[in-house]
């Protein structure tokens, strides 16, 4: 039978550690990494937030925002379908039901941009694995460039060159592939079309 003072003492030893352990990883390491991020990555440990020319926060570079409803919606560039339309992300592909609202985004992206319907893009059709990817193929933002421009009042030169500065090319990727192959943020992406918009308003055009 072993001795109950040894049995105490492995109690209390095991009480020690857990108690040590949790301040260690509950609450150093924590602040720790949280302070290392706030010294050498504050953008990235403040939530990668992009602020208006006024200096607020208008969103963050590492979600999408869906375009508010309305006549203005067809002024920014559409991310990939949302997770928080109420649609389950893990659909079966043969599920009826989601095969309908495939071909439902697929007519609305075809009159929407004014192309074929065989032309939409696979990722304006279903969404990321996480729903809230704020990235999108060159060849999708390409696609709604002249609509944007259009509606948004800017040259279309000046959107595409804004597709272009907001491609991200991954860290991953290194010098494989080519910059048009590169991913584009429809978040930052918005936000530069809503600088623009603002610059010429601010400073009309003398014709």
């Amino acid at each position: 039978m072993i001795p109950f003072s040894r049995v105490l003492h492995t109690l209390r030893a095991g009480a020690v550690a857990l108690a040590l352990f949790t301040v260690l990883l509950g609450l150093f390491y924590p602040l720790a990494l949280a302070g290392v991020g706030s010294a050498f990555f504050p953008r990235q440990a403040a939530g990668s937030l992009i602020e208006d020319a006024s200096g607020r926060p208008i969103g963050s570079a590492l979600l999408a925002q869906q375009p508010v409803s309305g006549k203005e919606a067809d002024s920014w560039f559409y991310p990939r379908p949302s997770a928080g339309e109420g649609q389950a992300s893990n659909a079966s592909p043969a599920d009826p039901a989601y095969l309908s609202l495939v071909e439902q985004r697929r007519r609305e992206v075809s009159e929407r941009e004014g192309i074929a319907p065989e032309r939409v893009p696979a990722e304006a059709l279903a969404a990321s694995g996480s729903g809230l990817d704020p990235h999108i193929s060159r060849a999708y933002a390409e696609v709604q460039a002249p609509r944007v421009a259009r509606r948004a009042g800017l040259p279309e030169e000046t959107v595409r060159l804004l597709v272009a500065q907001n491609a991200q090319p991954s860290a991953l990727r290194g010098s494989l592939g080519s910059p048009r192959s590169a991913p584009v943020n429809v978040t930052t992406l918005n936000a530069a079309v809503a600088r623009c918009r603002e610059n010429q308003q601010n400073h009309p055009t003398i014709g």
